[in-house]
């Protein structure tokens, strides 16, 4: 905690708030303590339980993902607060353990809108790699029905399964494309140049547009 606490910059943490967060950890140097530990399942306990944002990240990279049994995952999720620590729960932990497609199919339907966007979140990662078994239709219909009026992190994981539709799905990408451009959803979202957007219709064209092999010579 106290290397941790030396890692601390009052700029990162400045930006970091903007976006929910509340460390001020530069990422880069935080994955190098990681490296450098190597994989601590109970040193991985101990951080997370301090309820420390930066102690927390650092846990979920130094973690064994399939040592987490299901109420356990369960309870990290509800009690992860802030945008990256839920994030690198469900990309670095979740995704790999083997109660992942029950607790996507628990978090999904959850009146909590935050446990909520986990769900949504897992089912993108369904919809790009494991799509059998989902109702791709019946998931557009929700979005074009709650996405509009949705809390901003429900909101964002919607938009972002909606997109993964139409970029991963032809059948289904006119759907998503006139979704978008009718919900209008992160329209006018500040872009940096040369990132895209993640409003829908350009999202879902440019990655279609640089999946397709170019015909000129």
């Amino acid at each position: 905690m106290a290397e941790l606490a030396a890692l601390e910059d009052p700029r990162i943490r400045a930006v970091n708030e903007r976006h929910g967060d509340d460390h001020g950890v530069n990422l880069t140097r935080l994955r190098a303590v990681a490296k450098r530990l190597k994989t601590q399942q109970d040193l991985a306990r101990d951080l997370w339980a301090t309820d420390d944002t930066a102690a927390r990240l650092l846990a979920l990279l130094i973690c064994r993902p399939k040592a987490y049994d299901r109420d356990e995952l369960d309870a990290m999720l509800r009690g992860a607060r802030t945008p990256k620590v839920q994030d690198w729960l469900i990309g670095y932990v979740v995704k790999k353990s083997p109660h992942a497609e029950e607790l996507r199919a628990a978090w999904f339907a959850d009146p909590d809108p935050v446990v909520a966007s986990a769900g949504w979140a897992l089912t993108t990662e369904r919809v790009a790699k494991k799509p059998a078994g989902l109702d791709l239709p019946g998931l557009l219909d929700t979005i074009e029905a709650e996405m509009k009026d949705a809390p901003d992190r429900l909101q964002w994981a919607m938009n972002h399964c909606l997109a993964q539709i139409g970029i991963e799905h032809p059948e289904h990408r006119a759907r998503a494309l006139a979704i978008g451009e009718r919900l209008e959803v992160l329209k006018d979202y500040p872009t940096s140049p040369g990132c895209t957007s993640p409003y829908a219709p350009v999202w879902i064209n440019e990655m279609v547009r640089r999946s397709t092999p170019s015909t000129t010579r």
